[in-house]
C-alpha cells in the first residue's frame, strides 16, 4: 500500500495528492470505508461547546490544504448527524477553491429540537476532492430546443 492511502483504500484507487498543513490535535483525514467519498472532518477545540436549535457555528479543524489547479473542496454533511440530531452543514456543499489557504472550517447548523454538544476530535463533516471544468460563457439570442424546454422544479414528475 502506498504511503499516501490509508488503510481504508483499495490500493487500486489512484490518489491525489494534496499538500496538507495540521495544526489541530487529531489525525489527518481519513476514509472511513474502502469505497467512501469522503474524508472524515474532525473539530478541534479547545472546549466542547453547544449548538441551540437553529444556532450555527463555524467550527474549526485546525487544517489547511493545497489542492491542484483544477480541483475544488467540497465541505458536505455527515449522513448520521443529520439524521439523528437535525445538525447538518449550513452552505452545503461549501466550496473550498484551490488557491485558498486559511483553515478549512465546518459551517454547522443544528435544524434539530434539542441542543448538540460539539465535542473535539468529533466527526463533524466530510471533504470531497474532486475536479471541475471552467467554462467561458457565449451570449446568445436563443438556446437550443430539447425534450424538457423551460420545464422546472417537479416537471419530471415524483415517481
Amino acid at each position: 500500500m502506498s504511503d499516501t492511502m490509508s488503510s481504508a483504500e483499495p490500493e487500486t484507487m489512484h490518489a491525489t495528492r494534496v499538500r496538507v498543513v495540521n495544526k489541530g490535535r487529531h489525525p489527518l483525514p481519513q476514509y472511513a470505508t474502502a469505497h467512501s467519498a469522503g474524508l472524515d472532518l474532525r473539530a478541534n477545540l479547545d472546549e466542547p461547546f453547544t449548538l441551540a436549535p437553529g444556532e450555527y457555528r463555524l467550527v474549526p479543524t485546525g487544517l489547511y490544504i493545497e489542492l491542484p489547479e483544477g480541483t475544488e473542496a467540497q465541505v458536505r454533511p455527515r449522513s448520521g448527524l443529520a439524521f439523528k440530531h437535525g445538525v447538518t452543514v449550513l452552505n452545503s456543499p461549501g466550496t473550498i477553491d484551490a488557491d485558498y489557504r486559511g483553515e478549512v472550517g465546518v459551517l454547522l447548523i443544528n435544524h434539530g429540537r434539542q441542543p448538540f454538544v460539539v465535542n473535539d476530535g468529533e466527526r463533524v463533516a466530510q471533504l470531497v476532492v474532486s475536479r471541475y471544468e471552467r467554462v467561458r460563457f457565449e451570449e446568445n439570442a436563443d438556446l437550443r430546443a430539447s425534450e424538457r424546454g423551460a420545464g422546472g422544479f417537479g416537471h419530471t414528475g415524483t415517481h
